[in-house]
């Protein structure tokens, strides 16, 4: 995806297990192929953000502490629809 207003390009990964530290490795070699081969001169440093089911905020801090890449990491809720509507 491309953002428009920050002029770069954003890795977006879902993933439907919980945070594990091993998942910032993954979107960091994703970033380092988008700049290295996708990225134009004119555009600024991509930018990733990894969606998981649930995650700890503790491992969080210590798996981004020497993160150099802006990531951002989140979760998200499962909710069913209700059938009747």
């Amino acid at each position: 995806m491309f953002h428009r207003g920050l002029n770069t390009i954003c890795a977006i990964e879902l993933k439907i297990s919980e945070f594990h530290p091993s998942h910032i490795g993954q979107l960091q070699f994703y970033l380092e192929a988008l700049d290295r081969d996708i990225r134009k001169p004119h555009e600024n440093p991509s930018i990733g953000m990894l969606i998981c089911k649930s995650k700890d905020d503790e491992v969080v801090k210590y798996a981004m502490n020497r993160n150099m890449s802006p990531t951002m990491i989140a979760e998200y809720e499962t909710k069913f629809v209700n059938k009747k509507l």
